[in-house]
C-alpha cells in the first residue's frame, strides 16, 4: 500500500486571488520553527503589481504579549494551470510552497499546506471557526497524509 505522503497533493482547481485577499486568522497549525511560541497569528494578503500578493504575517509572543512579531513577504502563482499552488517568499532567494488544499466557496476558510506534509494551516477570515467545519478540514488534511495528531490550536483572543 502506498502512503498518502507519497501521493501527489491535490490543490483547489480555481483560486480568485482578489477574493482570497484580506486577513486570515490561523485557527490551527502543525508546529514549525518560525511560528514557535506565537499566538494570535494572522496573515494579511494584499494585491500588488503583476498578479503578485504582499503577505504580512503577524503574531504575538506567548511569553510576553507586548512582543509582537511581523514579517512581510510576497506570494505568487508560478503556473496559472495550477492556481492553488502558490509560492511564498519572506527571504530572498528562498520560497516555500503554499498550496491551498481546501477552500470555502465564499472564501471564509481554507486549508493550506505543502506537498512534503511538513507544514499545514487551518485558516479562517474570522477568529473562530465552527467545530463542524474545523473537523471537516482536519479530516481532509488526514486523508491527504498530514499528521493531524500534531495540530496545535492557535489562541486568537489576544487584545489587539
Amino acid at each position: 500500500m502506498i502512503s498518502c505522503k507519497s501521493q501527489p497533493l491535490e490543490t483547489v482547481k480555481t483560486l480568485d486571488i482578489t477574493k482570497y485577499a484580506g486577513t486570515w486568522y490561523e485557527i490551527a497549525r502543525l508546529p514549525n520553527r518560525f511560528e514557535k511560541k506565537l499566538e494570535c497569528v494572522s496573515a494579511t494578503y494584499e494585491l500588488i503589481e503583476n498578479g503578485k500578493v504582499k503577505v504580512i504575517n503577524r503574531g504575538i509572543s506567548t511569553e510576553d504579549h507586548s512582543q509582537k512579531k511581523e514579517i512581510t513577504g510576497k506570494a505568487w502563482v508560478p503556473d496559472v494551470a495550477f492556481p492553488g499552488q502558490l509560492k511564498v517568499q519572506f527571504f530572498w532567494p528562498f520560497a516555500g510552497k503554499y498550496w491551498v488544499i481546501a477552500l470555502d466557496t465564499a472564501y471564509r476558510y481554507a486549508l493550506v499546506g505543502d506537498p512534503s506534509r511538513k507544514y499545514l494551516w487551518v485558516l479562517s477570515k474570522d477568529k473562530q471557526l465552527p467545530d463542524s467545519i474545523f473537523k471537516q478540514l482536519v479530516e481532509t488534511a488526514g486523508k491527504n497524509g498530514f499528521n493531524t495528531d500534531m495540530l496545535m490550536i492557535v489562541k486568537q483572543d489576544c487584545n489587539d
